[in-house]
């Protein structure tokens, strides 16, 4: 039996027993996560969360890309969320290589090199202090003023909180892409 096998019979485990039917679709309590995809972290349990209590966006690194930044668009212009917190790890894959590293091998196996970011990073820290300008700083996201950075600890499981950059060093973070032009 594969894994997508059995993952389907633990969901018809958990349909019979199903009772979050009527939860409704804005998040109760009005905060959006953007947090790593590795497998460790298990969001909810970090933060306490129920269903229905928040967004959760998840990729590799818990980066802000345009993606990331198209879900809380929506997240906060349609959903009503006002809060964003952001999680990265230690141990994090995105710290073991580079994107040109990874973008070689894929031009070596396939013949096309990606042309999106992979967004690796080599100072977990700055990292976090990336995201939180990229979301500070896009003029898609109506509320900027609530977005706060954490580091979870994979051997610890605490949060520690980034300072975010001040206002000078914002200028070397890169500018989001804007995805709508005006008119």
């Amino acid at each position: 039996m594969s894994v997508t096998d059995q993952l389907l019979d633990n969901n018809r485990a958990y349909a019979q027993s199903f009772d979050k039917g009527d939860v409704p679709l804005p998040p109760a309590r009005r905060v959006a996560v953007v947090a790593c995809m590795d497998a460790r972290l298990h969001v909810s349990q970090i933060l306490g969360l129920e269903v229905g209590d928040a967004h959760v966006i998840r990729n590799a690194g818990g980066a802000v890309t345009d993606d990331t930044l198209r879900s809380l668009l929506i997240s906060q212009r349609l959903l009503g969320t006002e809060e964003v917190i952001l999680i990265h790890h230690t141990d994090c894959g995105m710290l073991t290589f580079t994107d040109d590293e990874v973008k070689t091998q894929v031009f070596e196996d396939t013949g096309i090199r990606p042309a999106f970011a992979l967004e690796a990073f080599a100072d977990l820290d700055e990292d976090v202090r990336q995201s939180i300008a990229r979301i500070t700083t896009s003029p898609l996201i109506p509320r900027r003023d609530r977005v706060r950075g954490f580091v979870y600890d994979v051997h610890t499981g605490s949060l520690r909180e980034v300072t975010p950059a001040s206002a000078p060093e914002l200028s070397g973070a890169p500018a989001p892409t804007v995805l709508a032009t005006a008119g």
